[in-house]
């Protein structure tokens, strides 16, 4: 098993809190855990730093991957393209380090894997896109955007991929996925620009 993006974290109600700085689950709307309206600003700075995740910190919180394609397509009507397809690359890129290409498509975040697809392939990696689309061909071609679906023909065709998991590994030692997916964003900077309201857990005062 690799590790993930986020490598530390406590489940509070359904939600994943996570307790390394800079790495969030989304979206929060439950009522075990107090959230609030903040907020936020993707701007130059923010680009600047060259750290992904914080580009695309309002789509993180606020993209429900949870609740089905309509709900998913709805929650990210407020956010471009660009912003959509940077937010499955890092969903993809933290299941996969974190439990396979097994968990990337049981858990609810297998909803991104087209998404994640066209983006790898528009931010210039074609071999890790090869690795998700062979995945994809192992789940009959086109995994389905419904959770309980998609668990049911990881059921029936039962795929390997540990050698899917394998390959994408050793693409991440010889490839700087997360600087191609930042060159991704620099080359479309207005893209990216944020300033609004985001609803995030509560944080430690």
């Amino acid at each position: 098993m690799r590790l993930s993006l986020c490598s530390s974290g406590v489940w509070l109600g359904t939600f994943f809190i996570v307790a390394t700085v800079g790495c969030q689950r989304s979206p929060v709307s439950s009522a075990s855990i107090d959230t609030e309206i903040v907020e936020v600003r993707v701007d130059d700075a923010t680009i600047a730093a060259g750290r992904p995740l914080a580009v695309i910190d309002p789509v993180w919180w606020t993209a429900n991957i949870y609740d089905g394609p309509a709900a998913y397509e709805q929650s990210l009507q407020p956010f471009s393209k660009a912003q959509r397809l940077v937010h499955a690359m890092l969903w993809y890129q933290e299941e996969v380090n974190n439990g396979g290409h097994e968990q990337f498509y049981s858990n609810s975040t297998g909803i991104v894997w087209q998404d994640a697809l066209e983006g790898f392939e528009a931010a210039a990696l074609p071999q890790v896109a090869a690795v998700l689309r062979e995945s994809a061909n192992r789940l009959g071609g086109s995994p389905s955007l419904v959770r309980e679906d998609r668990q049911k023909q990881l059921a029936s065709l039962s795929p390997h991929f540990d050698d899917l998991d394998d390959k994408f590994y050793e693409l991440e030692k010889r490839v700087d996925v997360e600087g191609k997916i930042m060159e991704f964003i620099r080359s479309r900077l207005k893209d990216f620009y944020f300033s609004g309201r985001v609803e995030k857990p509560v944080r430690a005062r």
